[in-house]
């Protein structure tokens, strides 16, 4: 395959902002058929001049802004060896502030619901399956509900996924945890749209308050929360899909699963109040191969939010998965 030799961004990719001083390259996927641009960021293999022997595509939580996770995703490719991984993520639509769709019709809750979304990753995967080939295999990460999605894309396209790793994943009953009982009335109608409004407010605090709601961040992951919390439009996708996910993520998909058992790694919180019980719904169906690491329990430290400034430690773990699966 061949791409822009300049920048090494696949053809299929259209360059955004180019930024020398980062290890990824800042791009968009096209519109097609129906569904808008979403913002990509693009980790080419380190070796020059090669077809990448694995992709990793990654697939966010929510707000799935891709912002949050390039250290995470930086940190994997730096520990790769091979010289032939090449990673992808991509934002979910509406929510990434980088792309401001303005358009009043595709503003809709419709077009920001869990099956826009879902067709939204099978597009990007199916992309990646036609312009790399056989020769390439592709993994999938998703966090969050981000694990939700990469298990129907496993489901569809069972035969061209290598293997799945689920971060923190909400594939359970979310609207029955803790954070779903709390806030799953703030996602229902009208209140996004209102809190979106509302949230125009906010271009008169400056980052030094936000810090200080927010003291856990590092500076340059409050300065994402703060574009997004500063976008009306992506707040207003990111809540509608949230009230989306209280109404149709209810029973595990035991069948899935199992049946691709196999394929498929876990990455569970201590206390996680976006999964709860759901981690031992799981763990009883899922039957891990005898002798592997499959299911990792997490430090205590180490929170549903990894992304914010645990992104070492998952990195770390993800990369083992890589290697003890054979994808480097």
């Amino acid at each position: 395959m061949t791409g822009d030799t300049r920048t090494n961004l696949p053809p299929f990719l259209q360059s955004l902002a180019p930024d020398s001083s980062v290890p990824y390259m800042n791009a968009l996927f096209p519109a097609s058929d129906d569904i808008p641009p979403v913002h990509v960021h693009w980790w080419p293999c380190k070796r020059v001049g090669v077809s990448p022997s694995t992709i990793l595509l990654f697939i966010p939580g929510n707000p799935g802004v891709i912002d949050f996770y390039h250290p995470f995703l930086t940190a994997i490719h730096n520990q790769d060896r091979s010289g032939t991984l090449a990673i992808l993520s991509h934002s979910h639509i509406g929510h990434d502030p980088v792309v401001q769709d303005l358009t009043p019709a595709r503003r809709t809750s419709f077009n920001h619901a869990l099956p826009f979304q879902i067709r939204n990753s099978l597009r990007i995967f199916d992309v990646l399956i036609t312009s790399f080939g056989v020769n390439t295999r592709t993994v999938i990460a998703g966090h969050s509900v981000g694990s939700w999605v990469a298990l129907q894309v496993l489901k569809l396209r069972c035969a061209a996924v290598s293997g799945v790793f689920f971060l923190f994943p909400t594939i359970t009953n979310i609207a029955c945890t803790p954070n779903g009982r709390l806030l799953s009335r703030l996602f229902r109608p009208p209140f996004p749209r209102i809190v979106s409004q509302v949230a125009r407010v906010l271009h008169l605090i400056p980052l030094t308050i936000l810090c200080r709601f927010f003291p856990q961040y590092p500076i340059p992951q409050a300065q994402v929360l703060q574009s997004f919390l500063l976008s009306p439009s992506s707040i207003f996708a990111a809540m509608t899909m949230a009230h989306d996910e209280m109404l149709n993520i209810k029973d595990l998909d035991a069948v899935t699963l199992d049946k691709y058992r196999h394929q498929i790694w876990f990455y569970f919180a201590e206390n996680d109040d976006w999964v709860d019980q759901g981690r031992e719904t799981i763990l009883q169906v899922f039957g891990a191969d005898p002798g592997t690491v499959k299911v990792v329990h997490g430090r205590r430290d180490i929170p549903h939010a990894f992304c914010i400034n645990h992104s070492e430690e998952l990195a770390a773990e993800c990369y083992e998965w890589l290697v003890s699966g054979g994808f480097v």
